[in-house]
């Protein structure tokens, strides 16, 4: 079927980054239809990309461990489960940082907006470490713990989306001062995993049109996304993810976003060769006009579902049988 979990941050894991039990649980109930695809909650790469208090990683044993009980919990359904790597460079918390013995760090030493912390630029050292970090990643977490995949947290914000949008890059070397030299990063960072785990096994995920965390507001914006998803096309990668304005619209009303513009333009350049997953707040009907209407000549379109698959575990046989779904609860 065409119905995806989203990623979505849950913070359950302990201070070490391990997941909890209870995260065998939740992915276990949502493994309720054989043959769905599971993503899961962003994953920390390597301790100084964990800048929110526990979320969990992917660098050691003890991580995999954990993951490797719920990859096979998930398995045993008959069901699918790929992990979200990502680093959260200026997006981090910096009481957490500080704990650590971390630096805040992104693109350039821009913050997020006025009166926040400046983060460090990243030096060219520091970079090749951070795709080095992805690229061990994805080892562990394919080959030690099981997952049969990887996507590439490239949106909301976080690292890969600090270096791919000039509202945060504002670097003149050659990671920045161009559309190509602003895609360096993140095409790196893919080209590095493909080489650990193949591109059967990437998937990478972008957000052209969001707002949040001070991105979406370059001026070059399509012409900047078109060169980065031609590249992944070029890379012949699992699938491509993304993420419409919408969501954020329902979050935070009076935000400046995109309104007339939607991902139709990077939906068309990716083709039907690969699957292409779309999120964005959808209910059961708005993804049957999605696939059906919209893009009824490409069958390659899946949709991904957040908070409604939260509060309905079973969400693909609900979807199948039109049962109505249950509401989902913001506060938690």
């Amino acid at each position: 079927h065409k119905i995806v979990l989203s990623p979505m941050t849950r913070i359950r894991a302990d201070d070490d980054g391990v997941p909890l039990p209870c995260v065998q649980t939740y992915y276990a109930q949502r493994a309720s239809v054989r043959g769905t695809l599971l993503i899961t909650e962003a994953v920390a790469i390597c301790p100084r990309a964990k800048g929110i208090p526990n979320i969990p990683g992917i660098w050691n044993h003890d991580q995999m461990v954990a993951w490797k009980e719920v990859v096979d919990q998930v398995h045993a359904r008959g069901c699918f489960i790929w992990v979200q790597l990502w680093a959260t460079g200026r997006a981090s918390e910096m009481e957490t940082l500080r704990r650590n013995g971390f630096e805040l760090e992104s693109s350039s030493d821009v913050p997020i907006a006025a009166g926040d912390a400046v983060p460090r630029p990243l030096s060219d050292q520091d970079i090749q470490a951070y795709i080095r970090e992805y690229a061990q990643a994805a080892r562990n977490a394919v080959h030690g713990a099981g997952f049969d995949g990887v996507e590439i947290h490239g949106a909301h914000g976080y690292q890969v989306d600090q270096f791919l949008q000039s509202s945060c890059n504002r670097r003149t070397d050659g990671w920045g001062g161009s559309i190509p030299a602003r895609s360096r990063f993140g095409l790196d960072v893919v080209r590095s995993v493909i080489d650990a785990v193949s591109k059967d096994r990437v998937g990478v995920k972008l957000s052209p049109w969001s707002t949040f965390q001070g991105m979406g507001t370059m001026d070059d914006l399509v012409p900047q996304f078109q060169h980065f998803i031609s590249r992944l096309r070029e890379m012949d990668v699992a699938y491509l993810h993304l993420t419409n304005s919408r969501w954020l619209q329902e979050e935070q009303p009076g935000i400046k976003i995109h309104p007339d513009v939607h991902n139709a333009t990077f939906v068309r350049m990716w083709g039907r060769e690969k699957p292409i997953v779309l999120a964005g707040g959808y209910d059961a009907d708005s993804a049957k006009r999605l696939v059906d209407e919209t893009y009824s000549d490409q069958n390659n379109v899946l949709v991904a579902f957040g908070r409604h698959y939260i509060s309905n575990p079973d969400l693909p046989f609900r979807l199948k049988m039109g049962i109505a779904l249950q509401k989902y609860n913001r506060d938690t």
